[in-house]
């Protein structure tokens, strides 16, 4: 090309932009050049970082447990999981009642003696008396109060939860076994029971079992209710009729009462036990139409009651 330059044309040389030019490095890895102050990139190490956890990559592996843990307990059945104290102590009373059945008699005969419900017992250990005493069927492995258990105190346990149906379980066991060795320390005192009155062998779940049977029957509608407490009434008397025992008739008598007298805090405690889910129900119902006709500006009750006219001067 020629500028007009006297001293003849001057060759230009053409301007690549990808070409090398020995004032500006290649970049590794890059197959542009850097920009002019451009920073040079850092190519990270293949090895570094292994070994380490970062805080994201424990929160998250933290969370495959206690997702773990959450899934097993949604793949157990549905009844288990709603009734976990009645298959907690259905579970412990299999196990003793096997042991009782397989065990050396000796040890058996020496841990019932102990966990005897007596006055002797009573008046050395009572609190650990009253709990030991609970953990044990009378008739072992093949006693029908382990059928009737889990069937009585899982209806129970669905409606009330497990705390409160523990609560009714320990109300009839502690107050029935009072109420029957209570008076026999008072005759034995006054010399009309012997000596050997305070030293009988009383344990078992019965007492207890026949109060939830009660508070269940509190629960239900008329006919079951009056059909459930009349089924117990004639079990209690086929078995005072198989073996009589005066005190643990009594015992059974005062229990099934007991469990009458709670039907009015039973009931309550149905109800609240019911007012998250009928609250949970309600919040997903579709809202309501709202009234175009009526101002804003009015109350609710004043627009139930048709009072949203303009107010007339006097």
């Amino acid at each position: 090309m020629d500028d007009g330059d006297p001293g003849g044309p001057r060759a230009i040389a053409p301007v690549v932009p990808w070409a090398r030019r020995a004032d500006r490095p290649r970049e590794v890895g890059c197959a542009w050049p850097a920009a002019a102050g451009a920073s040079t990139p850092r190519v990270p190490d293949a090895g570094r970082g292994r070994g380490r956890r970062t805080p994201a990559v424990v929160r998250l592996r933290a969370g495959r447990g206690s997702r773990t843990a959450a899934a097993v307990v949604r793949s157990l059945p549905r009844v288990p999981r709603t009734v976990p104290f009645t298959l907690g102590y259905t579970l412990i009373l299999l196990g003793t009642g096997l042991y009782a059945r397989l065990g050396d008699p000796g040890t058996v005969r020496d841990l019932l003696a102990s966990s005897s419900t007596d006055v002797s017992n009573l008046s050395q250990r009572p609190l650990l008396t009253l709990l030991v005493s609970a953990l044990w069927a009378v008739g072992g492995i093949t006693s029908p109060y382990l059928v009737a258990f889990p069937l009585v105190l899982g209806a129970l346990e669905r409606r009330l939860g497990g705390v409160r149906t523990a609560g009714v379980f320990l109300l009839g066991h502690v107050l029935a076994t009072l109420l029957t060795e209570v008076p026999v320390a008072v005759s034995v005192a006054a010399g009309h029971l012997p000596d050997s009155s305070l030293r009988r062998l009383d344990y078992g779940v019965s007492y207890g079992l026949i109060a939830c049977a009660a508070a269940l029957a509190g629960l239900l509608p008329p006919r079951r209710r009056w059909a459930l407490l009349g089924g117990v009434a004639l079990a209690l008397g086929a078995g005072t009729l198989v073996d009589f025992d005066p005190l643990t008739a009594w015992g059974h008598a005062f229990a099934l009462l007991l469990g009458v007298l709670s039907w009015r805090y039973v009931r309550s405690w149905r109800y609240v036990r019911s007012w998250p889910y009928v609250r949970r129900n309600t919040s997903r119902r579709p809202p309501s139409r709202r009234n175009d006709d009526a101002s804003p500006g009015f109350a609710h009750s004043e627009r139930a009651s048709g009072n949203t006219g303009t107010p007339s001067a006097h």
